[in-house]
């Protein structure tokens, strides 16, 4: 229980992806951690550390480390005055969420791959279980101004990679994310909205029934304690979140300036594979998932299919590959197609011409001309043999 008060804490003090308090945390866990910042000393060896790595940025040397930790933990101690972790506590269960921290069963392991930035706990608020929710699945990122394509295919994507089993991670904003969590509803494997606010903050408002919904089929996550408001940066850091949780990434569009792209970019940091839907070439709102594909960032993929192979297991989920309607005259044997070629569209020729220009000896043209009559290709008229006005039909 301390433990977990502790965290609780730390999700007051040091604001979400603090890579400082982070490797505090990692150094001597999440207690000592708050303990050194009630006392308003670090302990000499994480202050050398930060020295060092400051050292390693600039030629500011250990003043002006020390300098710039001190604010740092200035800050901290000022958010320690006014923390309430039991409160905090007792209101996310008024809320109905429940808190998950690191080493529970229901805590996703692969978090841990962000390291120092990783999330100190996290609240949920939904009846599905994070970790199973999560081990396999697919983030669908993009546009909050998505035009009416990429509307439709976050929802095909979401609703496709549902019904195979996959659980759909999005940050439940307007656009991309909100059709894609609306497509992950209708199939079969729950959907994450991770959020850059307090799970009981329904950010933006005109999402709270589906959100609502979210929590009955899914999971409503967040690293932030109840109450607390989104920011643009709070956005942008829970990107990494978002990332992090899901096998891959696929961006379905997304302007050179998005969101979505830092998306992509925790993507690749963390090694997860990443994809992204090519939209018109004159769409502003696919720049940035063009760019992608053309750098070789990204995999192009067009169906929820293709995403489900590239983030399945090596020789499972394999996509149908594409091809085009199979004509009658597919279907003919090699020597038949032949003939057929050879047979003049408009003025008839004779079984000897046609011989000649299929490069077959007279028999076979006359056996394959029988054939092809009674099948509908080809008519006997006064001056020869010539195609019929129309093939016959697959039908």
């Amino acid at each position: 229980m301390r433990e977990r008060l502790a965290r609780v804490t730390l999700m007051r003090l040091a604001e979400p992806g603090d890579a400082v308090m982070g490797r505090l945390v990692a150094s001597c866990g999440p207690e000592a951690a708050v303990e050194q910042v009630r006392r308003g000393a670090l302990d000499p060896e994480f202050v050398r550390w930060f020295a060092s790595t400051r050292r390693g940025r600039s030629a500011g040397g250990t003043g002006e480390a020390d300098v710039r930790l001190d604010r740092i933990l200035a800050a901290w101690a000022a958010r320690l005055e006014a923390a309430d972790p039991a409160g905090d506590l007792a209101a996310g269960e008024r809320a109905g969420a429940r808190l998950v921290v690191p080493g529970e069963p229901e805590w996703p392991t692969q978090l841990d791959d962000l390291l120092d930035s990783r999330p100190h706990a996290l609240w949920l608020h939904g009846q599905a279980n994070l970790r199973f929710a999560c081990i396999r699945s697919v983030a669908i990122v993009g546009s909050r101004a998505a035009t009416p394509y990429g509307a439709h295919v976050a929802a095909e994507f979401g609703a496709g990679l549902s019904e195979r089993g996959h659980g759909v991670v999005s940050g439940g904003a307007y656009g991309v994310d909100g059709a894609a969590h609306r497509g992950a509803l209708a199939g079969g494997a729950p959907t994450v909205a991770v959020l850059a606010c307090g799970t009981d903050v329904s950010y933006p408002s005109a999402h709270h029934d589906l959100f609502e919904v979210v929590r009955t089929r899914g999971l409503m996550v967040s690293e932030s304690p109840m109450g607390v408001r989104p920011t643009r940066p709070r956005f942008l850091v829970r990107n990494r979140i978002i990332a992090a949780l899901a096998r891959g990434t696929v961006v379905i569009e997304a302007a050179v300036r998005s969101g979505a792209l830092n998306t992509a970019g925790h993507a690749v940091a963390l090694n997860r594979i990443l994809a992204a839907v090519p939209g018109p070439v004159t769409s502003d709102t696919s720049t940035g998932c063009h760019r992608l594909i053309r750098q070789g960032a990204a995999t192009c993929v067009t169906t929820p299919a293709e995403m489900a192979e590239l983030v399945g297991a090596i020789g499972s989920d394999l996509a149908p590959e594409p091809r085009g309607p199979v004509l009658p005259r597919d279907r003919l044997a090699p020597e038949v197609r032949r003939v057929l070629e050879a047979v003049p569209a408009r003025i008839g020729a004779g079984p000897a011409v046609i011989a000649v220009e299929a490069g077959v000896d007279l028999e076979t043209v006359l056996s394959c001309l029988g054939g092809l009559a009674a099948a509908g290709y080809v008519e006997k008229t006064s001056r020869g043999w010539r195609l019929c006005p129309e093939e016959p039909s697959s039908g």
